[in-house]
């Protein structure tokens, strides 16, 4: 009876350690599923690494084989996104792993930049800011710059008053060396009906001139996301998903197809919120 209980305690380790060692892998296979760093997703992307994370280089037999690419980008997209068609994945992936010209991402090739939603203090208020990030030339590297800014706090600063008529300056106004600006500056609320008709707000310099007044204050990152253009005729936003499961990590969550650089520039002031 002694050494028929030792057999049935040993087979029940046995089960036990094999359940550990399945849940183990499989835990192993999420964290090789996951794209962790935004790097490694370019480099799954152009076929530089394997299932590991390891990373392969030129010489190495698999490094950028259409055969691994086709693979990783199927797993590249944000699996629950129905916005995104089958069709459109196929189109896109066709596109990307051409035998004749294949398509690589960059790191520093331009054309693609970072959305950086963050929260500041203002007068003892969180007030939402948005910071688009490019990489920029700095000696013998890079580094990660504020290339515009959008915040809802700046947009009375610039709003034109279109119901109020006959807010300009007489075409002779020079004959009067322009003193009639009086009139312009007298109503704070109006002064911008005496710009240009395409003038385009430049948030980014009332939020600097905020933050060295000490107006603005810096208090965190609540979400970062990317917005790539470097791929000709295309257009797809990365970013970051923390859920369950193997479709995790930094994923492709948008995908637009364009036609021509008129789209592009529309798509661009768009992202830039420039269209408001």
């Amino acid at each position: 009876m002694k050494s028929a209980s030792v057999f049935i305690t040993l087979i029940l380790l046995s089960f036990s350690l094999q359940a550990q060692l399945v849940d183990e892998m499989d835990d192993e296979s999420k964290l090789y599923a996951e794209n962790k760093q935004v790097n490694q997703f370019f480099r799954r992307f152009n076929g530089e690494e394997d299932e590991k994370g390891e990373r392969y280089y030129p010489k190495d037999r698999l490094y950028r084989s259409e055969k691994l690419r086709k693979k990783y980008i199927g797993i590249l997209f944000d699996a629950s996104n129905s916005g995104i068609s089958t069709d459109l994945k196929v189109e896109f992936t066709k596109d990307v792993i051409n035998k004749d010209k294949p398509v690589i991402l960059n790191f520093h090739g331009g054309n693609w930049f970072s959305e950086v939603h963050t929260l500041f203090l203002m007068n003892g208020k969180e007030v939402p800011v948005t910071l688009f990030m490019e990489l920029e030339k700095h000696h013998q590297g890079t580094r990660w710059v504020i290339s515009k800014v959008y915040a809802d706090i700046f947009k009375p600063y610039f709003e034109r008053d279109t119901v109020k008529v006959g807010k300009f300056l007489h075409p002779l106004s020079h004959e009067l060396d322009f003193m009639n600006l009086r009139k312009a500056f007298n109503n704070p609320d109006s002064v911008s009906q005496y710009t240009l008709k395409k003038f385009v707000p430049d948030h980014l310099s009332v939020f600097l001139y905020e933050v060295k007044k000490g107006n603005l204050k810096f208090k965190t990152v609540q979400e970062v996301k990317f917005h790539f253009f470097q791929i000709n005729g295309w257009y797809f936003e990365l970013a970051q998903f923390n859920r369950p499961g193997y479709n995790t990590g930094w994923l492709i969550s948008n995908l637009v197809k364009i036609k021509n650089e008129s789209e592009k520039n529309l798509l661009k002031k768009y992202v830039y919120y420039e269209t408001k």
